[in-house]
């Protein structure tokens, strides 16, 4: 079971709060949905296909690495969540209101910020010119997590660290 020291627990829980309440901004919570339902992959899925589809053979060596750096994450972050058996801010911490879909039960670390930072570092590293949509793109993601009561702020920094772990492995190795 995952368990921060007690002083670190306390400061999670706060920030946890203090981020949910800007769900409670209809505006705000709608793109922070919106944000989060496309970074479950739609948005990368399509990325990829873009760029295959303008640049071809050219971008295959980024399309792999992302392919190698999601699989792997998709393995670690499940190994974790199943070892670590965190629960999400909204189950346990009761100023925390649930205001998006959770895709599973438990919280450490963010897969979708594991997967937004290693892919946004990926296509960064192949395609400069995309850097500043996909960190941009990649931040709102890691934004909307704690926003909509899903994860706690330490969650969020876990996931970005394994994701910019794993992109540098993916591309150092080719």
């Amino acid at each position: 079971m995952f368990a921060l020291p007690a002083r670190l627990q306390l400061l999670d829980d706060r920030l946890a709060v203090r981020s949910n309440r800007l769900s409670r901004h209809r505006g705000l919570r709608d793109l922070m949905r919106a944000v989060s339902r496309l970074g479950d992959g739609v948005a990368w899925y399509t990325l990829a296909a873009c760029l295959y589809a303008l640049f071809g053979a050219e971008a295959l060596p980024a399309l792999r690495h992302m392919l190698v750096a999601g699989v792997l994450g998709v393995a670690i972050y499940k190994l974790l969540k199943s070892h670590t058996l965190r629960p999400r801010p909204f189950e346990v911490v009761s100023d925390v209101v649930c205001a998006g879909c959770p895709l599973d039960k438990f919280s450490f670390p963010s897969g979708h910020t594991l997967h937004a930072v290693g892919f946004a570092l990926i296509l960064a590293h192949h395609f400069p010119a995309l850097a500043p949509a996909v960190f941009g793109f990649a931040l709102l993601v890691a934004v909307s997590r704690p926003v909509l009561g899903l994860h706690y702020p330490s969650d969020v920094l876990a996931g970005a660290a394994i994701g910019a772990c794993l992109a540098q492995g993916v591309i150092s190795l080719s």
